[in-house]
């Protein structure tokens, strides 16, 4: 059996990515995956590189860290420029006789779109599922791991398991994925309940309505 550790959309948060990679030490897992976003939003990118960089989690780019190595193109002496230089696209690796593939919003290889299954509630939309599962019918893997829209999933589709779990600093969540079982756990993090579905303009401008009724 191979456990697999699930992040994404980590957004330069350090906190919620040290949690993750405690919680997936304690239990013993084999491989950490980070489906891209490492950057925006938040202020702590360099230290939140050195947490993935340390723990030799495997990852891919996502679209806010294409535009933050586009407004700093010329700063090639940064370590998080450095790093995020060399992510590639999309990652694939056969574990426990399973074909997994990795990319940060849908395949073959957009960092833009996304795979949404799940309404605001958390509860999954049949017509989502029954989309995907049309476009997703020749892709030959087993397991697709994915992360952009900020929605927390494991549902088969088209043969697939898809696995997204959410950001770890919005939707406060992690996965742990079991090879060969093809069977997967969300935990909570920050000490928060697992929000399923989190869009940000939705939740910021929520939130100034908020302050401005107390």
């Amino acid at each position: 059996m191979t456990l697999v550790g699930l992040i994404s959309d980590v957004h330069a948060a350090p906190k919620p990515v040290e949690e993750a990679l405690t919680l997936f030490s304690d239990k013993g897992v084999d491989l950490i995956l980070c489906a891209g976003d490492i950057a925006g939003y938040m202020n702590q990118l360099e230290c939140t590189v050195k947490l993935l960089m340390d723990s030799e989690c495997r990852t891919v780019v996502g679209n806010h860290d294409l535009s933050y190595l586009k407004r700093n193109r010329n700063n090639n002496d940064i370590d998080s420029v450095k790093y995020l230089r060399q992510l590639p696209a999309t990652f694939k690796m056969k574990i426990e006789g399973k074909r997994l593939y990795m990319v940060h919003a849908q395949p073959p290889d957009a960092c833009h779109g996304g795979i949404k299954l799940l309404n605001k509630q958390g509860g999954v939309q049949l017509e989502s599922l029954e989309y995907w599962s049309e476009i997703l019918k020749p892709f030959d893997y087993d397991v697709l791991v994915l992360g952009h829209t900020h929605q927390v999933f494991a549902e088969f589709i088209g043969g697939t398991l898809v696995i997204n779990p959410g950001s770890s600093v919005f939707n406060h969540c992690c996965a742990i994925l079991r090879l060969p079982e093809m069977r997967v756990e969300m935990f909570a993090l920050s000490g928060k309940k697992i929000e399923k579905t989190w869009n940000w303009g939705e939740h910021m401008i929520y939130g100034k309505q908020n302050k401005k009724n107390k």
